[in-house]
């Protein structure tokens, strides 16, 4: 690969050139080892032992060199339960490139009553300024009687927001009916977009909550026993087989559990257009986390909930297997001394929403790679490559390769890094992995050849960071930069 690549390259000036030295180079389908240089933000040249001139030579010898990671699944500056996620544009991308994520692509909520256009001028405008690493946004439709239209929402993919989310719980909030999520498939049908769903009966979990809370139980357990798996199951498969008469692709996304899971697997057994993502909290965060004295249970009260620790093992086969295809974080932080202890009487008054941006990377490779679970070469396809593809992204993100961003991640596989809130640099007051010592972490993340995280130190500004038009689903995003704006 590397003697094939050497001699192609693209030069367009106007930043700083780099050039990567003897960086053992992974992306989702190659190993080698090899030379990178950089110009025009992008990747110029790719060969063995190069002799160019550059402005910044990194020795990358002994290090990973892979692509910058891609989150598909950020809430920031969220309104959500009565308060707002802690993270804002620029705390959550600072923490997503210390943690190597270079790319995210963020949820706008359209308000009830509210058009898809004012919703996205609203998030940009939260953006502008602060952004740190690259950007898209998906749009949560909420409301399509009152508020946004179907004529409006077909239009958004020619603003490159191309993908649709709908909740189907969280009802008198997020919720919306069948009718709707229907109609919103039959939008993307025609018009390129992917179909993201919250996948949970939210009817049957109302009467359940309400049930719970008529007895008295307020404990911050009871948000999983009222939210079974069997309430993620069956809205799943609803979902897979809504899409499949409108003709629309399907992603579902923070998949928890073997009831999940299942029809996902059966449903692209069949060869039909169904992808699924989990997180990386799912992995390691169990049921009888949420039973954790004095409200500490709290701290994990994110939905889907944490389930039986057995699906911990199911999710580890799925993603091996691409019955789950991406691994997302669904950061959506709120501070346990402040926002959590909203529902210290009330369990369903707990901000549903958890941290995650800046360790999905440690955490894959530590318990993944080192682990055995899963190769390098699937860690990048879970973390760039595929959310990349899926979301319009690719080949300018998600992989490294001549013409695409130089978004870079030197990534030392022998530091070891030992997770806590007092380090990291969201700024939520806990950590999910607290104490976690993980071996292997990024050392120097690059955003389009621009230097971002160096060590310990941001070395960008905010601002740095651009939204970014993505392509349809299916389509490829051409790598050149007319297709972003500041």
């Amino acid at each position: 690969m590397a003697a094939g690549l050497a001699g192609r390259h693209f030069v367009e000036g106007g930043s700083m050139s780099v050039l990567i030295k003897g960086g053992r180079i992974v992306t989702a389908a190659d190993d080698y080892v090899g030379d990178v240089f950089v110009e025009g933000e992008r990747i110029s040249l790719i060969g063995e032992s190069l002799e160019m001139e550059a402005d910044r030579v990194i020795e990358a010898s002994g290090k990973y060199l892979l692509p910058g990671c891609v989150d598909p699944h950020t809430h920031l500056d969220m309104p959500f339960g009565g308060t707002t996620t802690i993270d804002d544009v620029e705390s959550g991308q600072t923490s997503a490139a210390f943690g190597g994520t270079t790319c995210h692509v963020d949820f706008v909520i359209q308000p009830q009553g509210q058009t898809f256009a004012a919703a996205l001028d609203e998030w940009k405008a939260k953006a502008d300024g602060k952004q740190v690493i690259d950007m898209g946004y998906h749009m949560a439709v909420t409301d399509l009687r009152e508020g946004g239209t179907l004529e409006e929402l077909a239009s958004l993919p020619d603003q490159g927001v191309t993908s649709y989310k709908l909740f189907m719980a969280y009802k008198g909030a997020l919720m919306v009916d069948d009718e709707t999520l229907f109609r919103t498939m039959e939008v993307a049908a025609e018009t390129g977009a992917l179909v993201m769903v919250h996948a949970e009966n939210g009817d049957a979990i109302d009467v359940l909550v309400k049930k719970a809370l008529a007895e008295g139980h307020t404990e911050p357990h009871w948000h999983a026993l009222t939210r079974p798996p069997e309430t993620e199951g069956e809205a799943t498969n609803r979902a897979i087989q809504l899409a499949r008469v409108a003709g629309a692709p399907l992603y579902v996304v923070h998949v928890s559990c073997a009831e999940s899971v299942e029809p996902i697997a059966l449903a692209r057994e069949k060869g039909w257009d169904v992808w699924g993502e989990t997180c990386t909290q799912y992995f390691f965060v169990d049921y009888t986390f949420l039973e954790r004295p004095n409200f500490e249970g709290a701290k994990f009260v994110y939905t889907p909930p944490p389930r039986d620790k057995a699906n911990q093992d199911v999710l580890w086969n799925a993603v091996r297997t691409d019955v789950l295809s991406a691994v997302s974080t669904d950061h959506c932080a709120f501070l346990w001394d402040g926002q959590k202890s909203l529902g210290r009487d009330d369990f369903s008054k707990i901000p549903n929403g958890g941290p995650g941006l800046e360790n999905r990377l440690h955490m894959l490779h530590e318990f993944g790679v080192r682990q055995g679970r899963i190769t390098l070469n699937r860690m990048v396809e879970l973390l760039a490559t595929n959310p990349a593809k899926l979301f319009g992204l690719y080949p300018r993100k998600g992989t490294i390769a001549v013409g695409s961003d130089a978004d870079l991640v030197v990534f030392d596989p022998n530091r070891t890094h030992t997770i806590s809130a007092s380090t990291h640099h969201s700024k939520v007051d806990y950590n999910l992995y607290e104490g976690t010592e993980v071996t292997g972490t990024p050392e120097v993340v690059l955003l389009r050849g621009n230097v971002l995280v160096e060590g310990d130190r941001l070395v960008a500004e905010p601002g740095t960071g651009q939204f970014v038009q993505r392509a349809r689903f299916g389509e490829q995003l051409a790598p050149t930069r007319a297709a972003a704006t500041a």
